[in-house]
């Protein structure tokens, strides 16, 4: 159940929430869109799901036509289940009986409601409470309500809108396991919405970059978090350096850069050429050097558990620098640094 959105737009008023968006999400495909607050993610999976009108644009989804000029199928046609951050699950019923609604709608048989509820609460090992009211559950329970509703709808395609932002931190890293299980024993298409992108980073066989309504990237989150496109992407992808710099060679994929008065070598992307440029440096990719090093006055030290992370300039800019390092820093202290690898952004990424 693959979904295609070819230049799909929607607007309110003046305000362009989806602005040009093209997207191929693979059948099977756990596919995530990651950016911040207000960019336009609910409005994206709401066209997705049918629950608003496209202004402009196609959707696909298992390869028939759902939205376009002059149509408009509702949800029900679009074979698709959506959990959203609230579950959305009838508190007066017991957890079979939610995961029974969508079967007993249908018209199917008692028997068969009932085999079909009893497989989809084993599939997110909920057998044992299937009596109990959703009021009896924790929050990562009835996620997995949610998630069961959806397979006994029968949906191939599953919508998932920032599913894990109402529960408590402790409990995020377990249902991102959970959801993860999920996918694996289902099989569906699963368009994940997050602002998260930790929780992207750790669920996503791709990642979209949405951003003012538009996409900036979409790929593996290795590739985004290694190639980014732009500076807004290096930037929404862990912690970074982003400096000027001067490509003074290019050698295929590599580059030779001047930063800060010393050369370093990075990887490039095909068509970069010499002269002025911006690099994305991470703090794992910076190391305390010796001689030719960048002298570095540490402005701000965190610990992050197992490492230090310190903020500082080098000395005669304005440009910070983030490094790990495995001991502890002070504010003042000038370190010698250096470059071991980076990314040269193509031309025209935003700096």
């Amino acid at each position: 159940m693959s979904i295609v959105l070819t230049d799909v737009s929607k607007a309110f008023g003046s305000h362009r929430a989806v602005d040009g968006v093209s997207l191929d999400i693979g059948d099977g495909e756990f596919f995530v869109v990651l950016g911040p607050s207000g960019c336009g993610k609910s409005t994206l999976l709401r066209l997705i799901a049918g629950l608003e009108p496209l202004d402009g644009g196609t959707i696909r989804i298992g390869g028939r036509d759902v939205a376009g000029p002059r149509l408009h199928l509702p949800p029900e046609a679009r074979n698709v289940g959506v959990v959203f951050q609230s579950y959305a699950l009838w508190p007066h019923m017991s957890v079979a009986g939610n995961v029974a609604f969508p079967l007993q709608t249908a018209g199917l048989a008692g028997a068969e409601v009932a085999r079909r509820t009893a497989d989809c609460l084993a599939t997110v090992e909920l057998g044992a409470f299937a009596e109990r009211r959703p009021a009896d559950l924790s929050g990562g329970q009835r996620q997995r309500v949610a998630l069961a509703r959806c397979l006994a709808q029968g949906a191939r395609t599953i919508l998932m809108d920032e599913p894990l932002a109402n529960l408590d931190p402790h409990l995020r890293g377990a249902m991102e396991e959970e959801i993860a299980a999920f996918h694996r024993a289902s099989g569906a298409t699963t368009l994940f919405i997050t602002h998260d992108q930790r929780e992207a980073m750790a669920l996503a066989d791709r990642i979209a970059i949405l951003w003012q309504g538009q996409i900036l990237q979409a790929d593996a989150p290795d590739v985004l978090y290694s190639r980014p496109a732009d500076a807004r992407v290096a930037g929404f992808i862990g912690r970074s350096t982003i400096v000027s710099a001067v490509v003074t060679g290019v050698y295929g994929p590599r580059a030779r850069v001047d930063v800060f008065g010393q050369t370093f070598e990075m990887s490039c992307s095909v068509g970069t050429g010499t002269g002025p440029a911006r690099v994305v440096v991470r703090p794992e990719q910076v190391r305390i050097a010796g001689e030719g090093a960048i002298e570095t006055v540490i402005e701000r030290a965190t610990y992050r558990g197992g490492h230090w992370e310190a903020l500082g300039r080098a000395q005669g800019s304005d440009q910070p620098i983030l490094v790990n390092v495995p001991h502890k820093v002070s504010v003042g202290e000038v370190l010698p640094l250096a470059f071991e690898a980076g990314w040269v952004l193509p031309v025209g990424g935003h700096g």
